[in-house]
C-alpha cells in the first residue's frame, strides 16, 4: 500500500528530496543525459522513470552522509502538473528518512532522468490489478 507523500519534500523534514535531471544535463550535457522532453512529458501508468533522490543519512541526529541515489518510480497517474507513481526501490533505512518502497511520489518531467516499461504482468504482480484501475 502506498503512502501519500506530500508534493514538496525536504532534506530537514523528511530526509530526502528530488533533484532535477533537466538542470543536471544543462550543466553536464556530454555526460548525462536525459530523455528527450516529449518523451519526459508524455509517460503513462505503468511507465517507470528513473528519479534522482537526494537522501540524507542521519545518526543521533546529524548528518553524516549526503548523496544523490537513482530510483524507478512507476506511474499510476497522470495529471495537468505531472505525474504520481510508486516507488519502487528500497531507498534503506536512516533516522529521519521518510521515505519507502511503496510511498507514493509526486514529479514532473524535469525529474525523469531515464525512462522504462515494465511488464504489466511485473507491474499487477507487485501492485495488485487495482495498480491500473481508472478513476
Amino acid at each position: 500500500m502506498t503512502r501519500p507523500t506530500h508534493t514538496r519534500p525536504s532534506l530537514d523534514a523528511d530526509g530526502w528530496m528530488l533533484v532535477s535531471a533537466e538542470q543536471r544535463h544543462a550543466a553536464h550535457p556530454e555526460t548525462f543525459e536525459i530523455p528527450s522532453k516529449a518523451d519526459r512529458e508524455t509517460l503513462v501508468p505503468g511507465a517507470a522513470a528513473k528519479l534522482l533522490f537526494h537522501i540524507e543519512t542521519r545518526e543521533a541526529n546529524r548528518a553524516v552522509d549526503r548523496g544523490v541515489d537513482r530510483m524507478w518510480v512507476i506511474v499510476r497517474a497522470v495529471g495537468p502538473d505531472g505525474y504520481v507513481g510508486v516507488l519502487d526501490n528500497d531507498p534503506g533505512r536512516s533516522e529521519g528518512l521518510n521515505l519507502h518502497e511503496g510511498d507514493a511520489i509526486v514529479f514532473g518531467p524535469e525529474h525523469v532522468a531515464a525512462i522504462e516499461y515494465p511488464s504489466k504482468e511485473y507491474v499487477v504482480g507487485k501492485y495488485g490489478r487495482s495498480f491500473f484501475a481508472t478513476s
